[in-house]
């Protein structure tokens, strides 16, 4: 067993002091993990290592750590023994990806904290956490096994490493509440400044993790907790085997004062809760099949992030709705949304969901200026792709709820995704090859065929035309118009005008977002515009001739209810 302990004595400087214990062999390496599953960027958690130290734990001889990457360490000048490595790690990251510490909340994900010891990864796994007097008023809220607890010292276990680093913990002051769905328990613990109605948040949140788990039978947990930090405006979630870790906007939490119909934020938090449940079973059980066991030190590729995150994306809105929380026409809004999203991205003619996935760990965690004109986005795109694969499957016969049900089956026999299985399971299901669906959808840029498909299941959709004035978004600023974003091939590119210009007149008159929309929307007639603005500190006059850049958004109408409930309504099992 590798035994860790986790001291929070200086919390107030946001540091924690890491001690761990275990038999090491001659030339042993410690590391600890670049990024966290779930969230494909490199993290450089070791950035927040200070002072590693290394000694036998029964002299206390002093053993010599040489660093060899900047993640990786190695004992050096010694034979097999039982040693003692200690460290601080800075702990001041509020999001659901690190580690955080203060006077109101303790968090820690164990991938940002915890050294793994190379070769003994799957040995067994003790957590000690030292709490001090003054936070002895803290709550625990984890997953992991509990086998020892009092007010200022946890014992936590875990089967291995890579289960340690996937359940982190967060000691605080919290509310809770409890349900159960299909006879499975699961705990929802809030903590930070909020008002919410928990018997309305976990009877809602019952039905939708009940339909979940019917969708697929059963679940590949045995309880489940939904932990939860309220905030001003913070926003997002990560999932984990068998909890998630949310952070939310406390708006989007409901209050006891609320209507009986789910306000758009709060439907927004459902949303973000339906979606990290739902990847209990795609992503952490039904997996890629390099994610596995999934490389830590690097980037690790895969072109089936729009699987993993898109079809989740297209579940999580309908399993509000097939669970009964929101209703038809607010789910059908939830899909025009996506739609919408995905007209107002030119980057999706340029850029396959197939290659957004791949290009995750250098694009979608790094928005710039240019995302949207060269990019598209495995949730969105995914999502939609998801949609008309599953209206596609049902014109044969079949649906993605039958898909799904499958990869669970091959999961539970050991076998997982890659590129080819998803085309094979749907020729098997259907009797049909789907190919060209995924030649032309996944690994190419060719418009998803949502009109047609739409239409075949009792909804139409229109598309309802957004001028961009000259191409621009902007925002307004004492100083002028701050460009912040220009369409490619639009008239302003062709002009010469660049992300964060200002400005500050056209056609002699002080600029503003009125002025703009005036003299820029046209699209019958061609303008001919004189610009003044500021590049850096430096004046441009360009002269602007063109029209206003069209795109779309969408207007979804439901033409047959009866079509439209073989689409939405409850699944079909195998």
């Amino acid at each position: 067993m590798i035994d860790y302990t986790l001291s929070f004595a200086q919390y107030y400087q946001h540091l924690i002091k890491v001690k761990v214990r275990f038999n090491a062999q001659a030339q042993q390496k410690i590391w600890l993990p670049t990024w966290i599953p779930g969230s494909y960027l490199i993290r450089e958690f070791a950035k927040h290592i200070e002072s590693v130290k290394a000694q036998h734990a029964t002299t206390g001889a002093a053993i010599n750590l040489q660093k060899l990457t900047k993640n990786q360490w190695q004992l050096q000048n010694m034979q097999a023994d039982e040693v003692e490595i200690t460290y601080q790690v800075y702990a001041y990251d509020l999001s659901v990806r690190g580690a955080y510490t203060d006077d109101d909340r303790l968090y820690v994900n164990p991938a940002a904290v915890c050294i793994g010891v190379e070769g003994q990864e799957d040995s067994a796994v003790q957590l000690q956490l030292d709490i001090p007097e003054a936070l002895s008023r803290f709550e625990l809220a984890t997953s992991m096994q509990i086998v020892q607890a009092s007010n200022t010292a946890y014992t936590l276990t875990a089967k291995n490493y890579h289960e340690l680093i996937d359940q982190p913990f967060e000691l605080a002051e919290q509310d809770c509440i409890q349900f159960d769905a299909e006879n499975i328990n699961h705990r929802i613990a809030i903590s930070g400044r909020h008002q919410t109605d928990l018997q309305r948040l976990a009877t809602d949140l019952e039905k939708i993790c009940s339909a979940q788990i019917q969708m697929f039978g059963e679940a590949p947990f045995k309880n489940y907790l939904f932990m939860v930090m309220a905030t001003a405006n913070s926003y997002g979630g990560l999932e984990h085997q068998s909890s998630t870790s949310l952070i939310t906007p406390r708006d989007d939490l409901p209050k006891s004062s609320d209507p009986a119909k789910p306000s758009a934020n709060y439907q927004r938090f459902l949303g973000l809760c339906s979606h990290e449940y739902f990847h209990a079973w795609l992503v952490k059980f039904i997996r890629p099949h390099n994610y596995v066991k999934p490389n830590l030190h690097q980037e690790d590729y895969t072109t089936l992030l729009w699987v993993f995150e898109g079809i989740t994306s297209y579940y999580d809105d309908l399993m509000l709705y097939r669970s009964g929380v929101i209703d038809q026409n607010a789910y059908i809004d939830l899909v025009k949304d996506q739609i919408s999203r995905y007209l107002s991205n030119p980057g999706r003619q340029i850029q396959s969901v197939a290659e957004s996935s791949f290009d995750a760990w250098i694009k979608y965690y790094r928005p710039d200026e240019n995302t949207n004109n060269a990019g598209t986005s495995y949730y969105n795109k995914g999502a939609l792709v998801a949609l008309c694969l599953d209206l596609t499957l049902r014109q044969h016969g079949s649906n993605l709820d039958m898909l799904m049900q499958a990869l669970y089956q091959r999961a539970k026999n050991g076998q997982h995704v890659d590129e080819q299985t998803l085309p094979q399971l749907c020729q098997q299901l259907t009797g049909h090859s789907l190919t060209e669906f995924f030649e032309h959808y996944v690994e190419g840029t060719t418009e998803l065929p949502l009109q047609q498909l739409l239409a075949e299941f009792g909804v139409s959709l229109h598309m309802e035309h957004k001028v961009w004035p000259l191409g621009l978004k902007v925002q307004e600023t004492p100083q002028g118009l701050l460009v912040q974003q220009v369409l490619r091939d639009s008239a302003a590119a062709h002009a010469g005008l660049s992300c964060q210009d200002t400005i500050i007149a056209l056609n002699g008159l002080k600029a503003n977002s009125g002025l703009l929309q005036q003299l820029g929307s046209h699209t019958t007639v061609t303008p001919h515009i004189t610009c003044h603005a500021f590049r850096r500190d430096e004046l441009k006059v360009l002269e602007i001739q063109g029209q206003g850049f069209m795109t779309s958004a969408a207007k979804l109408l439901i033409e047959d209810k009866n079509h439209l409930a073989q689409w939405t309504d409850h699944p079909v099992k195998l």
